[in-house]
């Protein structure tokens, strides 16, 4: 039976675009209990190096910290790290010198921390507090002395129809109770801020920008290479002159985004990128398959249930989601039906049943609505379970949950949702709003449902955000895929299984290999009830050096995949103990291994081992190696291209301006879970 999405409203969804704009309660800085007991502390300087090449992001983060007080303090930075990204480095300047911490099981890395800590020698400690942040400890940060750090972290660098973005998150989602009832934050940087991205394209770019930041600077170096530059207040002063003023340069009190745009026209494509060290048995490679525009839009009509979160957490959100939903609401066609469930610790529905459009009835909801106050906890599958009822099967439906992601009474269990959708013939296509929001839930339930999972910023440009997601909802989408390789051995490939895909988006693959050769590379699905076959051949290297880097994406990767395991199906040792070891062989820092610094002569005496250190230097001499390189081209279908036609845009009239040139901010949470009636 040939099956595809109904079509949505656009009107609707860019009404919701309002609800980005109240602002989160945090920042990511400093920590400094709210008592007061303790004095703040500095922060001096902030400096941020990406660089955007060949598939992932390289994000380097240097901070110096300084105690203006007569005593010793610890220093507890908290930060948010994007989705997807592997913190690979965390290192102290001791007595002048740099310090590359080493990855080590999380409960002996914290004892070893307290331990020298009360001994009152240098050691920092990063570790992941679940899904919401990284802290990071520094002991002893000493009287009027400055302390330095550095963090550097890895992340893939997707393409959404034809448009790159780059995510440093800063903003915290505040939805964290114990660590709100306890901290503060110290956002200002005192004297030098500085956030510098380096983009390598080989693939034509019309150019890159910087939302809400009329300061940054851009260059073009020549063919595939640009340069943005952001910077506020001087450069560390020498021994001997001048501390910081009082005034900050700048707050961390907002996500920073670049977007980078595409030429349009581009071919569909195939890229390689490899790993594999002269002598090594086993290399690791990234796939990136860019799909030509070949899947057909849809059209249908609707039924809308808004699911809103009304918990204690919305306070301060809900004003602009009011406005948001009353703007939506009036985008509704005369022949559309709708209804409200509001959800905090229990759900209610606020209209009786599906309610027919019609100026006397959306103004007696939005008086209803207007009149909630927010409060009490968060009962998200209440919510989310009143919203699935009474879908009426002759027509078709969408269910809009408004929320920041926080599931914290009634039934919390992963598992319990997942069964929930079940039962239920839906897809959820998901903005996950804010950097504490519950990304392994969201994800969860977007993945059992087949449905799309879109990370939203209170910086993003969000028309074209929200153009992306009607692109995607509006077309058929490959779904059932495979991907086979012949002609070359290879294994631990991920993501397994391979999710559906959407226009305009990318399908990036993880996995090793045994010995280089030429591979058929065959990618086959289904899209409106037709199969769909791909084919190519192009060669695996025996030997690749430039982007050691790849060992660690694999492994998070797999590491996410195994937690994604124990998300749905509950705690398993085996799983635990498999994240713990991958974790500890690549260096990576999850919620059972953390990233500890000691003096140098500490770590011996505590018998850990200097492999991070090692692989570090590794890293950073590749890297400096591609710097000093021309931008390599690595598609690889050339010859034999994979798909015919070219890839999907939001041009569609408005290039140069329309998406690209004048995205607003926008959503908060919205979790469409479209009925599945004509799945593409």
């Amino acid at each position: 039976m040939s099956m595809s999405h109904p079509r949505p409203l656009p009107s609707l969804i860019l009404g919701l675009l309002l609800l980005l704009l109240a602002p989160l309660g945090h920042a990511a800085g400093l920590l400094t209990p709210l008592d007061g007991s303790i004095p703040p502390l500095e922060i001096r300087d902030h400096q941020v190096e990406v660089v955007v090449e060949d598939g992932y992001a390289t994000t380097t983060v240097e901070q110096t910290f300084y105690n203006p007080h007569d005593q010793a303090l610890e220093a507890t930075y908290s930060f948010p790290l994007p989705s997807k990204a592997a913190l690979a480095e965390f290192t102290l300047w001791i007595d002048g010198q740099p310090v590359v911490g080493e990855v080590v099981e999380k409960q002996r890395a914290r004892e070893i921390y307290q331990q020298e800590k009360a001994a009152g020698r240098d050691a920092g400690l990063t570790e992941q507090d679940s899904y919401k942040t990284f802290d990071t400890h520094v002991a002893p940060v000493r009287p009027k002395a400055e302390t330095r750090v550095r963090l550097v972290y890895l992340q893939p660098a997707h393409i959404d129809h034809g448009m790159g973005r780059y995510l440093y998150p800063l903003e915290e989602g505040g939805v964290d109770a114990d660590k709100l009832a306890f901290w503060t934050h110290t956002s200002a940087v005192q004297r030098h801020f500085r956030f510098h991205l380096v983009l390598r394209s080989a693939f034509p770019v019309d150019g890159l920008r910087m939302p809400n930041q009329p300061g940054a600077q851009l260059t073009q170096n020549g063919p595939g290479e640009w340069e943005l530059l952001l910077e506020s207040g001087a450069s560390q002063p020498k021994e001997g002159t001048a501390q910081a003023s009082n005034s900050a340069v700048f707050d961390l009190s907002q996500d920073l985004l670049v977007y980078w745009r595409h030429q349009d026209g581009l071919p569909g494509s195939v890229e390689l990128t490899a790993y594999k060290g002269a002598g090594d048995k086993t290399g690791t490679f990234m796939l990136v398959l860019t799909p030509a525009d070949d899947l057909k839009p849809l059209n249908q009509g609707r039924d809308f249930a808004f699911v809103l979160d009304i918990s204690g957490s919305m306070q301060g959100k809900y004003a602009t989601l009011l406005d948001g939903v009353e703007r939506a609401l009036g985008k509704l066609g005369s022949g559309d039906r709708y209804r409200i469930i509001l959800f905090n610790d229990r759900a209610r529905e606020l209209t009786s049943g599906y309610t027919a459009v019609s100026p006397e009835n959306l103004r007696q909801t939005i008086a209803d609505l207007r009149a909630i106050t927010p409060d009490r906890g968060t009962n998200l599958y209440a919510g989310l379970k009143q919203g699935l009822d009474d879908l009426d099967a002759d027509r078709t439906s969408a269910i809009v949950l408004v929320t920041d992601g926080v599931a914290n009474v009634g039934e919390t269990e992963q598992k319990r949702f997942i069964e929930l959708l079940k039962r239920r013939d839906v897809r959820l296509f998901t903005f996950v709003m804010g950097n504490s929001a519950n990304r392994p839930l969201l994800d969860g339930l977007t993945r059992h449902s087949n449905g799309f999972y879109q990370e939203v910023s209170n910086a993003d440009d969000m028309v074209g955000q929200i153009l992306t997601a009607v692109s995607k909802v509006n077309h058929q989408a490959l779904r059932d895929i495979r991907v086979e390789i012949d002609g070359v051995e290879v294994r631990d490939l991920t993501p397994a299984p391979i999710p559906s895909l959407y226009r305009g988006e990318q399908l990036v693959l993880l996995g090793h290999y045994r010995k280089g050769g030429q591979a058929e590379v065959t990618l086959s699905g289904q899209a409106g009830g037709a199969k769909r076959v791909y084919t190519t051949r192009f060669d695996f290297p025996n030997q690749a050096e430039a982007n050691p880097e790849l060992t660690r994406l694999w492994a998070f990767a797999r590491i996410e995949q195994l937690q994604q395991k124990m998300d749905d199906f509950g705690v398993d040792a085996e799983i635990e103990q498999a994240i713990t070891d991958l974790a500890l062989s690549h260096g990576l820092v999850t919620d059972y291994t953390s990233m500890l610094v000691l003096r140098e002569e500490q770590f011996a005496a505590y018998g850990i081992k200097r492999d991070n250190r090692d692989r570090r230097a590794i890293e950073q001499q590749a890297a400096q190696q591609r710097a000093a390189a021309p931008v390599q081209n690595r598609r690889v279908d050339s010859a034999q291209p994979m798909f015919n036609g070219p890839r999907a845009s939001l041009s569609g009239g408005s290039s140069g301006g329309g998406a690209f040139g004048v995205w607003l901010l926008g959503l908060l949470l919205p979790l469409a879970l479209w009925r599945r009636r004509q799945a593409g």
